[in-house]
């Protein structure tokens, strides 16, 4: 049976995993395959910010100090001290050494480069608290400048969170990577085959899976795929991950395959399992699944196999064994609450469903699987992987990367961890919909959801319908609140320059966006440039979006980026410095004053947008009906009951009073002791722990009325409306 090596190929996410190869471990663990897994990622940024490896670096930098800029001087004079503290710097920044913050923040301990020179939102974003927040961004900035150092002198494809990127964009032709891959190999290239070597002596596999998610992967996994072939040329090298998914569906050109003998598309559990029965002669080659090789100098693509995809509820709980899950680091790059989630904390990284419920909107990737193929599971089976991972990993913080998780599968997802009584933390993608009431996000909130991320994209109904996202700008404002009202932090996917967008347009939609972080209801948000993609919907149908494809050509290479011309838009990309520079004093809280024109350098129309649209949106929310399908939950503990009687000159009554000791509040109800009872047991029953799910008509139809009190008076007393803001819920 084959071994099997996964590689992660340099660079993503410093702070935690990218989960493919942990779901392609643990799928293939289960089926018997002897798997070994590899973040090269996080293992060559450790070994270029340590001390051994700085020493290196300022050593080959030398050859280049005569060609120096004055801030690459003065770092190159810095570098006793550089070396001297990288060390304590990464084991601050992996959570191993906390008392070294005071050291970075108030003293002269850091050697400060570039980066350091506009510091003035620092004690403003910081104030005399979060020094630990403080040090990390501080820490962030000398590892930015080191690698500003090590791109411009010795490795002109470095970066933190991706490795020559640009050259892998758009790369209808492979020609300049090859270039690259024949050049002379640099310091960082050297590093990075000195681990790849060490994991496969330490492995010794037959196969040799690398995982390529985005473009800033493919140049760091074909400079390991080259050095096993002219080492180990025994070794099989598969190709697969997010980048094949999208750029090389069409792929042609027999260049690449001298240095993976296989490409896989799509989702890699069958198309690899497959891969390996083939080389293990179970099953011909025409039998494969998804699967490019080279046959006779020419490019082949086999999709014969009769299996069918291993469904969600099967494919396992993600493995993250071998990988260094206490040495990822944590860095703080922008003050920016979003993304502090991105790269701050290590997280378990699950999905809900596969693909996306929705599947319409005209700018993503509707018709490849990852997006156009809806799976879901039990919430029963996802809270199982939860279970297990914190049990594996000791982390209890989740990020369900989901295209869109849809209201229903979080719903049942929180009773689930509500009913096993397990506290993790977890944040996801959604879309704003209005399934998603003030209640749902009160349960989402106590089951330990604390972000949520969505489109708000173009901030104008005309083109929200253009783009068929099925959503308006007064029902985000109403979900935004929402989760707003139950504590859980909301960032808006913003975007300019889609397809017939006017500059009036434009315009309004930065109004809409400034009334959403005045109301407080939206905290951080993004602008992204409309792209075209080959695979979307306007891809492939520009004439009804009225654009017309420019390029570029398709070569053998990659294929997925397309440009256009918009003859009925404005000029979009005068408007990207402006966008971003309101939205970041909005994201601080500063600037709702000011004239939108403030942030342009020239002439922009005024907005044409009800200054009090957001607000007015909000405050004409309908109230949560109170209808027979509502799901009733109580979050709540059981209140103690106690009986008494009240006696007037005509009769005694008996009477129930209620205790509730929340935890952070202590409240009593009253009501006669049949009505007392009857609340008691109907809480009980209605505690996530429960194995009962009861709706608003059981409420309705098992009240105790009496003439004097029906049911109707319970939902207008002042009782009811104390239980609703107290953790009782209707979903």
């Amino acid at each position: 049976m084959q071994k099997i090596l996964l590689i992660t190929p340099p660079l993503t996410q410093l702070n935690t995993p990218y989960p493919a190869t942990a779901y392609l471990k643990g799928f293939l663990k289960s089926i018997d395959y002897n798997i070994f897994q590899a973040d090269l990622g996080i293992e060559l940024i450790l070994k270029v910010f340590s001390k051994e490896g700085l020493i290196k670096v300022f050593l080959e930098s030398e050859r280049y100090t005569q060609n120096f800029t004055s801030s690459q001087k003065r770092m190159f004079r810095l570098k006793d001290s550089y070396i001297a503290t990288v060390d304590s710097v990464i084991k601050f920044l992996q959570g191993k050494d906390s008392t070294l913050s005071n050291r970075i923040c108030f003293g002269d301990f850091l050697p400060e480069g570039a980066r350091f020179e506009n510091l003035e939102e620092v004690d403003w974003a910081f104030g005399n608290l979060g020094i630990t927040d403080k040090a990390k961004y501080f820490a962030t900035l000398y590892l930015e400048d080191l690698a500003d150092f090590i791109r411009e002198t010795i490795s002109p494809f470095f970066e933190f969170s991706r490795y020559a990127e640009k050259i892998a964009l758009s790369a209808t032709s492979f020609e300049p990577l090859e270039t690259a891959l024949n050049s002379k190999i640099n310091l960082i290239d050297k590093f990075l085959i000195s681990l790849l070597k060490s994991k496969i002596a330490e492995s010794k596999p037959t196969v040799i899976g690398f995982s390529v998610p985005f473009p800033g992967n493919l140049y760091g996994a074909l400079v390991c795929a080259k050095f096993v072939k002219e080492n180990y040329p025994e070794i099989k090298t598969v190709f697969g991950g997010g980048y094949a998914n999208t750029e090389l569906r069409e792929i042609s050109e027999p260049k690449f395959f001298n240095y993976f003998d296989f490409l896989t598309l799509d989702d890699g559990e069958r198309p690899f399992q497959n891969l390996l029965e083939f080389l293990e002669n179970k099953r011909p080659k025409t039998m494969l699944k998804r699967t490019f090789c080279l046959e006779n100098s020419e490019v082949k693509f086999y999709d014969g196999s009769l299996d069918s995809e291993v469904a969600h509820s099967e494919i396992g709980t993600p493995d993250y064994s071998n990988l260094q899950l206490d040495s990822y680091i944590s860095i703080f790059e922008i003050l920016n609450p979003m993304h502090r989630l991105w790269s701050d904390g290590r997280w378990n990284k699950l999905t809900i469903s596969h693909g996306c419920y929705w599947k319409k909107c005209s700018f993503c990737d509707v018709n490849l699987d990852y997006i156009g193929r809806y799976e879901n599971t039990t919430s029963k089976i996802l809270v199982d992987r939860i279970e297990s991972l914190v049990e594996n990993t000791g982390q209890t913080g989740f990020h369900f990367v989901d295209e869109a998780a849809s209201p229903n599968a979080l719903k049942e997802l929180a009773l689930e961890i509500l009913k096993r009584n397990i506290s993790i933390s977890w944040w996801t993608n959604i879309r704003f919909e209005k399934a998603f009431s003030k209640d749902l996000c009160k349960l989402l909130a106590a089951s330990g959801c604390i972000a949520v991320s969505g489109g708000l994209e173009v901030a104008s109904d005309r083109l929200l319908k253009l783009i068929e996202k099925g959503v308006t700008v007064e029902q985000v404002a109403n979900v935004t609140a929402a989760f707003t009202e139950a504590r859980i932090m909301v960032h808006a996917y913003l975007m300019y320059g889609f397809p017939t967008q006017t500059e009036q347009e434009t315009i309004d939609s930065l109004e809409r966006v400034r009334q959403l972080f005045e109301a407080g209801i939206v905290h951080s948000a993004y602008w992204h440039r409309f792209s075209l993609t080959a695979h979307s919907p306007i891809g492939k149908n520009p004439e009804k979006y009225q654009v017309k494809i420019t390029g570029p050509k398709k070569g053998k290479f990659a294929w997925n980026d397309l440009t256009h011309n918009d003859p009925n838009g404005c000029s979009h990309e005068k408007f990207s410095q402006g966008l971003s520079k309101a939205l970041y004093n909005f994201m601080n809280g500063l600037g709702f004053e000011e004239n939108l024109q403030t942030w342009f350098e020239f002439k922009i129309p005024k907005p044409k947008v009800n200054l009090n649209l957001i607000e007015n949106s909000i405050s004409s929310a309908e109230s949560q009906p109170n209808h027979n399908k509502l799901l009733i939950v109580w979050l709540g503990s059981l209140p103690e009951i106690e009986f008494y009687t009240v006696k007037n000159s005509k009769r005694t009554f008996e009477k129930g009073k209620l205790t509730f000791a929340q935890n952070t509040t202590t409240f009593e109800l009253k009501f006669s002791k049949e009505v007392s009872i009857w609340l008691y047991e109907l809480l009980k029953k209605i505690q996530p722990s429960s194995a009962n799910k009861i709706y608003f008509k059981v409420l309705k139809d098992t009240f105790p009325s009496t003439t004097n009190f029906v049911f109707d008076n319970f939902l207008e007393s002042d009782s009811w409306f104390t239980l609703k803001s107290n953790g009782l819920l209707l979903i």
